[in-house]
């Protein structure tokens, strides 16, 4: 096939008819097309195109009960069973802080939506999933036997298009690495004096947009004193050490639209050739080792004293996956948390890049 002309979807269906083991987005990949074009070319054959209005979308979820939701990135997969539930709905940020389902959304970010519906056997897979404008996988939600049907097919309804064709309009995006590429003028007196006034987690992302810098400059940029880099085993060795320890983590997995949370332990560490799987009962984990470019342990200051993440980066300085001891706003850094992190096993830093 001419990779400079994109299949036509009965093309497209067709590719899926004689692979139907293959993942989607290998098989987008192969075809040279987008995961969300492989999926809108079955529009009227088991996909009906949805309205991404998030926040209708987030308050109709609730209903239908235990779903399984992901979330993913190049290099990781961060799947959680649980509700929909506490929905803070918005239009530049939205969020779901269930006990197991603890979103923050950027609904802009949501270009396409669509319902899925695969047959497995007997058994029909049910599945909402939305892309960016360059159609790559911002989120999905599968459903599980304990789900509302009703409630689904009743969202669905209310969500869907009235443009069912099997095509879509795709358009490119900004980089995810935050200027990683473009050389940095920022002073380093500056960003640690910036540093040691944080007084909250979050403020770390307004102070990075305003220095013009990437996360992995900065951390690059600080000095050991506030981030240190480990060893890639490093996070092996963090989630064999949580698991031992029964140690309650939390785990940040995102892209551009989306970032998923798991808040707790973790038990069941599993490697498979290049992948890390976590599989637990209502938390799957499945992590590339062999795109972990770097790995910070990074302190920021809190006004509940400091705290430290451990940030994993891949080769073009996209941010892999992230991950902090369990804590509650206002609460102290767990002491076990702080002492694993800060005896992971340290390499020399590169330079500032």
């Amino acid at each position: 096939m001419d990779q400079r002309v994109k299949p036509a979807p009965h093309e497209i269906r067709r590719a899926r008819t004689e692979y139907p083991k293959s993942r989607e987005r290998d098989l987008a990949a192969q075809l040279g097309i987008s995961e969300a074009e492989l999926v809108a070319a079955h529009c009227g054959d088991g996909v009906v195109r949805i309205e991404p209005r998030v926040n209708d979308l987030l308050t109709g979820l609730e209903a239908v009960g235990e779903v399984m939701a992901l979330t993913r990135n190049e290099s990781a997969v961060h799947e959680k069973i649980g509700v929909y539930d506490k929905v803070v709905a918005g239009n530049h940020n939205a969020m779901v802080l269930g006990e197991n389902i603890d979103l923050r959304i950027f609904p802009k970010v949501w270009a396409h939506g669509f319902a899925v519906e695969k047959r497995d056997g007997d058994e029909i897979r049910r599945s909402l999933q939305f892309f960016d404008g360059a159609g790559e996988a911002v989120h999905k939600v599968h459903l599980r036997p304990a789900s509302s049907l009703y409630a689904y097919q009743k969202l669905v309804a209310s969500l869907e298009s009235s443009n069912q064709e099997p095509t879509i309009a795709i358009s490119g995006h900004a980089s995810d690495n935050e200027g990683e590429a473009t050389a940095t003028t920022a002073n380093l007196d500056d960003l640690r004096d910036r540093w040691s006034r944080l007084t909250d987690v979050h403020q770390f992302f307004g102070m990075l947009k305003t220095l013009k810098l990437s996360r992995r400059q900065a951390v690059r940029m600080i000095g050991t004193d506030y981030a240190w880099l480990l060893d890639n085993d490093a996070v092996r060795a963090m989630f064999h050490h949580a698991a031992e320890g029964e140690l309650p983590i939390m785990c940040f997995v995102g892209n551009r639209g989306c970032i998923q949370i798991h808040s707790g332990p973790v038990k069941s560490i599993k490697p498979m050739g290049p992948w890390i799987n976590v599989l637990d009962e209502t938390f799957h984990l499945h992590l590339r080792t062999d795109h972990i470019h770097e790995v910070w342990a990074v302190r920021k200051p809190t006004k509940d004293g400091h705290v430290t993440s451990l940030e994993v980066f891949g080769a073009e300085g996209e941010m892999i996956i992230q991950f902090f001891g369990k804590r509650h706003e206002g609460e102290s850094e767990r002491d076990d948390w702080r002492f694993l992190a800060e005896n992971l096993p340290r390499i020399p830093s590169p330079t500032a890049a």
